[in-house]
């Protein structure tokens, strides 16, 4: 489990924040800016991967948050989902991992799990969380990418087509060599926090973001953008 951070850790995380954004804001290169700030703090390892979840130019960021949408104004509308990205999200957060409210508006988790996903009790309750979401968002249809070379992703595909078909959802979800080639192509809305897919897409829904904020969870918030 990462290690919990301390009120003294997040001051130190928060001015090291205020320097990567500062220097990405004058266009040094991402890796670079990052070491620079990790390195004059002395970060560890938990602490730059919130910088690196967390932080971004400010340009970047405005263009990513114009393109974020609430669930709630896209009801009725097809939505794709990236199937490992927001449940792992979601598990994290029920683990009570370190989640952080990026510069961009999506909450995103710095577990570092996704090659290493494997299903868990956590996993059955993300879907839970997800399916009555979307159910009470009158979302769909739904469809469900998740990312074939990880475990089980078939089987994880099925249990979710189950679960969501029992509270009335109408869902499609598979396994895809490539997630994000069905997530660029699809005809509608999609769900999720991948910095590449957000930058590609018009519209963009923080599911796993909106399902965090009415839980209650604790979310770190590195300073405006």
């Amino acid at each position: 489990m990462l290690p919990i951070i301390s009120a003294s850790e997040l001051l130190l995380i928060k001015e090291a924040a205020a320097d990567f954004r500062y220097l990405l804001a004058r266009g040094y290169p991402r890796r670079g800016a990052l070491a620079l700030a990790g390195n004059r703090y002395q970060l560890a390892h938990t602490a730059r991967q919130l910088l690196h979840r967390g932080v971004f130019a400010p340009d970047a960021a405005q263009a990513r948050r114009a393109k974020l949408r609430h669930l709630r104004d896209l009801a009725g509308q097809p939505l794709g989902i990236d199937g490992h990205n927001v449940l792992i999200t979601l598990e994290c957060g029920l683990r009570g991992l370190p989640l952080v409210a990026a510069d961009d508006g999506f909450i995103r988790d710095v577990g570092q799990v996704s090659r290493a996903f494997r299903a868990s009790p956590e996993t059955e309750q993300a879907l839970m969380l997800l399916a009555n979401y979307l159910r009470e968002q009158q979302a769909g249809p739904v469809s469900v990418f998740y990312d074939a070379p990880l475990s089980k992703s078939g089987e994880l595909a099925q249990r979710t087509r189950e679960l969501w078909t029992e509270r009335g959802l109408v869902v499609t979800a598979a396994a895809a060599p490539v997630p994000e080639r069905e997530l660029l192509a699809f005809p509608g809305p999609i769900a999720g926090s991948d910095t590449a897919l957000i930058d590609a897409r018009e519209v963009v829904v923080d599911l796993a973001g909106e399902i965090i904020r009415r839980e209650g969870w604790p979310v770190l918030a590195l300073g405006e953008p």
